[in-house]
Order: structure tokens, then sequence, then C-alpha cells
């Protein structure tokens, strides 16, 4: 086939694929756009899933009535004018694609209107063609309404998912600005019914509760870091929004949102250096719920990078990686609460309906107020200025648990992870300093290694550092000349098995999980009785450690029960 130019109409719908993915893409330019105008209030109303109807109503600037055809012209923007512009963009939009990348895609309505004009203008596109414009009366702002996506474009129409998933990517996207810019009011309003609104109070905190609910809100630590400057020529980086408290957290990631300079982007980097900040606060495989907005001078910033600008690269990215995870590491260890045992589970109402009639029976609406509402009342999350309040040792039960009394009630302490928190932060201090504390054996023990590769001198050398001195003495079969210092005999063999298993080509990750293997086999078992000066000094120790409330596996070290809970079990409150 000979070379030739593509048609205007067809180059038009290869570039908008760029830029319209699905309708989520629509919402999100237009929303974008509504921001750059100044608006207060967004509506967004959607059918179908966005696949019908998007529309957006504004009330900003408006564009003047000699522009309004220019603005669906591609490459044309009033928020660029020259290259050096590039260097530092500061607006959502930039590329002067979006509206023309929509009409070409969809049949596509705009009404709109400044504040020194005495009538609107209104303009109607198909496919990129204009089929009419008049005056019209409007209030100041834009109105703009995308009909029928991808009409013309069969074939990217098939591969959109049903109205159900499409509503909720909008929704996600809806929910996320409104978090970014919490002094706005945004409202959702999807198949005629509101499906979100936002208060615009300015208070990111508000927002979190008409996304999340009440009851995670209420489990979310604000973070403030103070802006700070790195080393010389660094620039400044600010670090705000709220992350969750240790014992709140979801199966993905799905719930980790970053902003830039208020833009919402999905970055690998500000996710790794949020989940550095809870490293041995959280059980393997699950993830925290984080908000964070991450300000930075965006001449440091690249935002040009993806069609859709939802990626970005960072000129100094360890700065603002060690920014974000500093300060989200900071808000965990000074405000994290200790978890509070709760004898009753927060059920919504749909499910409590469902459970009822599985039963036979149907729910009083004063049975679902006391389902719904007792728990909350009895699931304060206390804010502590100290890492653990003093605690008086009581007794032991089931030779697993240290019984201690606190100025607020009554603390049940696992008394294995306490000990494995301990000695974990022991041997982290202990490699920062001067190495591992070694201890030789007075007769070498001999153990069989079944791993599944051989053995090198590197894998050897990497467990000297760690405090093993270990020696081939053929096949499978090693001898074990010193061992770290706090390991216990009996258990030497199955900790070296586990560090040997977790070998792998990232030394320091291998060298945490190793580091948090020996500390699990060196501390106290569950089941072993001891001394009550034991349980004394095991909880002087805890509270001498710098995240007390968990073990290196993210379990809890700690539970409270509190006196107003005593209290109420026990009739006199």
């Amino acid at each position: 086939m000979p070379i030739r130019v593509l048609p205007p109409e067809v180059a038009a719908k290869i570039a908008a694929g760029e830029v319209v993915e699905r309708p989520a893409s629509v919402v999100k330019e237009l929303v974008e756009n509504s921001i750059d105008a100044g608006a207060k209030e967004i509506k967004i109303e959607v059918r179908q899933g966005g696949k019908r109807l998007v529309r957006v109503i504004d009330d900003g600037m408006g564009i003047p009535a000699d522009e309004v055809e220019l603005a669906f012209a591609r490459y044309s923007t009033s928020k660029l004018a020259t290259v050096d512009d590039l260097s530092h963009i500061s607006t959502l939009g930039f590329r002067g694609e979006a509206l023309a990348s929509i009409a070409a895609v969809a049949q596509v309505t705009l009404v709109t209107r400044t504040a020194d004009e005495p009538m609107g203008t209104l303009i109607r596109l198909e496919g990129s063609k204009v089929i009419r414009r008049a005056k019209t009366g409007s209030p100041r702002g834009t109105v703009v309404t995308v009909e029928n996506l991808f009409y013309n474009v069969p074939a990217r129409l098939k591969f959109l998912r049903s109205t159900v998933t499409e509503g909720k990517h909008i929704s996600r996207l809806v929910t996320r600005y409104a978090m970014a810019y919490p002094e706005l009011r945004f409202s959702l309003l999807s198949e005629g019914r509101i499906a979100f609104r936002s208060t615009g109070s300015g208070d990111l905190y508000d927002v979190l509760i008409e996304v999340y609910g009440l009851e995670v809100a209420k489990q979310m630590l604000r973070v403030a870091s103070a802006e700070g400057s790195g080393t010389a020529g660094q620039a400044k980086i600010s670090v705000h929004g709220y992350v969750s408290i240790p014992s709140l957290h979801r199966a993905n990631r799905d719930h980790l949102t970053f902003f830039v300079n208020r833009r919402w982007v999905q970055d690998r980097m500000l996710a790794y250096a949020v989940e550095e900040a809870y490293h041995t606060l959280l059980p393997k495989g699950r993830h925290p719920v984080v908000v964070l907005n991450i300000e930075v001078d965006p001449t440091l910033v690249d935002v040009n990078v993806h069609p859709t600008k939802r990626e970005v690269r960072f000129l100094q990215s360890e700065a603002v990686f060690a920014a974000v995870q500093k300060a989200v590491r900071h808000t965990l260890i000074e405000g994290a609460p200790i978890p509070t045992i709760s004898p009753f589970r927060v059920l919504p109402v749909e499910r409590l309906e469902r459970r009822e009639k599985l039963r036979g029976r149907r729910l009083s609406r004063v049975e679902m107020a006391l389902e719904v509402q007792r728990p909350a009342e009895e699931r304060p999350i206390p804010r502590m200025e100290g890492k653990l309040p003093p605690l008086r040792v009581l007794g032991q039960i089931a030779q697993t648990y240290i019984i201690a009394e606190g100025p607020d009630g009554m603390y049940l302490i696992d008394q294995h992870a306490a000990h494995e928190r301990i000695l974990y932060e022991r041997l982290l201090a202990a490699q920062r300093q001067k190495g591992p504390i070694s201890q030789t054996l007075l007769e070498p023990l001999t153990v069989e290694l079944p791993f599944q590769r051989e053995i090198t001198e590197e894998d050897l050398n990497a467990l000297a550092e760690l405090g093993f001195k270990v020696e081939p003495f053929g096949g499978q079969t090693y001898l074990v000349r010193a061992v770290p210092a706090m390991l216990k005999r009996g258990d030497i063999s199955a900790a070296l098995g586990e560090v040997l298993g977790s070998l792998g080509t990232n030394r320091e990750e291998w060298r945490e999980k190793a580091l948090i293997s020996i500390a699990c086999h060196s501390a106290v078992r569950a089941g072993q009785a001891l001394t009550e000066e034991e349980m004394k000094e095991l909880v002087r120790q805890l509270e001498k450690t710098e995240i007390p409330r968990t073990c290196p596996h993210g379990r809890p070290t700690l539970l409270r029960l509190t006196k107003a809970q005593l209290e109420r079990e026990f009739g006199r409150r």
C-alpha cells in the first residue's frame, strides 16, 4: 500500500483514543477544565455509566463567545503560550486536546457565558463538525453535555464495560477530585439519583466522611509535614493528608490515593514510600487507606509524560520518596492508637436486613438502630501523647497473654508478639552500629538444610553479617559454629532454614526478613510460663521500643479494654 496522509476525521479519532479511554476519561477532562476555570461548584450527571450521557455543569469564568469554536480545535488552550511554560505547569489541563478528542467520538453540546456577556453561547458538534450555534440565556459558567460516546467508533464502544463498572470508575474519579479540592462543592447524579455530594467546607476530613463513612474516617490520622528542604539544591516538599491507623487495612492498593500539586496521579514510587512507612505495622498482603497531597515546585515535576496526565516524573525523586516516607512514618509512630477490644461488629443496614431475612424475620427499625449505632458509640479511637501509657502488670492468662492495668483500663499483651518487637528493634540497632552480636557455640551444631539451590560463598558471607558462622560439611549438611547471641539453641535449625529460604536478589529485603525470622525464633513462646519479674521486664522493654503497638509481622502486640467498657458490661453504666 502506498504511504498517504490520513484523512482529518480518521486522525482525530485515532488521537481521541489516547485521551478518551472510557466515560470516566470524559468526566476527568471536563472536571479538570471546570477546576481550571475557577469553579466553586461542579455538578456531574451521568446515565448508563456515562455511555449514554455525561453532563458537567460549573460556575466558572466561562468561555468568551468569540472563542467557543476555537476551544474545540485540537491543540488550542488558554493555559500555555510558549515551550518554556511546559517547565512550570500549574493547571490541570494544558495539552489542548480534551474537547477536540471528546467531540471527535461523541455528540457534544456546550452552553457557556462569561460574566461580562449579556447572553450565553450554545454550540453543538457531532463527529467534530459544528451543526448548530446560537445565543441562549445562561448563568455564568459552562455546561458541557456529551451524548452517545463512541457512537461513530463501534470498535471502541463494544470494549466498554457494564454500566455498573463504568459508573464505578466515574464515582471513583469524582471522589478523588473532591478529596484534592475539598473547598469545592462536587455532586454526582447517576441515573437520576445523588451518588455523591461534598460540602465544599475546605476540610479534607469532611470529604473522607462522605467517601469512606464516619467509622473509617475516625480511624484516619492527619499527616501535616512541615515544609522542609533537603540537601543543597533540593526544593521544599510538603506532604499533607490522612493515613489509616495500622489496624485499618485493605486487601489491595485501590485505596492508595496520591495527588501531586493536587493532581491525581498513579505513581509506584509514592506507593512504595508509603508501604515502607508502614513496614512491620501491617500483616503480610494488606495495604493501608491513604490520601496524600505532595506539594513540590512545579519546575521539578514533569506532568507531560502520559496523554491522560495520570503519570508524573520527579526531578528529585529520592527527596520526594524520603519526604513521604518520613511524614507518614512519623504520623504512625506518634499517633497510632492501641487497638481497643470491641464486643460488637458493625454491620451495614443492608447486610443486617439480608441476614434477618434468611432467618425468616424482619428486623425492626429499633433493632437496626441498636445494631448499627451502638458499636459506633463504643469504639472511640484514643489519641495518645506517649507511645504507651504506664502499665502495672497483674498476671498472666493461658501462659500466653500478660494482663496489665493502665490509667484508662485493662491491657492484654501478647508476650510472643511483644518480645518479637523488642528483639527486632534490638537487632536493627546492632546492625546500624557495629554489626551482629554473635555467640560461638561450645560444640558445633550439625544441621540438615534441604535448600533448593547450592549455598554460595556469598550466601555464607551474608549469614556472617547476621551473626551466623556456617561451614559446609558435605551434601546438604552444614556445621553451625556461631549464631546471633539472642537465638536459642533449640531454634537454630528452624531459624537458619527460614533465613536461607528467603534468600533472593534483593539483599536489603532479605536482610529485613532475616532479622524478623531471628527475632521470631528468639522470642518467648505462647504457652510459656513467665515469672512476675519476667513479665514486668518484658513490659518495661516494650515501653522503650520505637513502635510498641505491633510485632514485625504487623500483628498487634496489645489490646485495650477501657474502663467505660467494663462499666457497661457490669451494668454500672
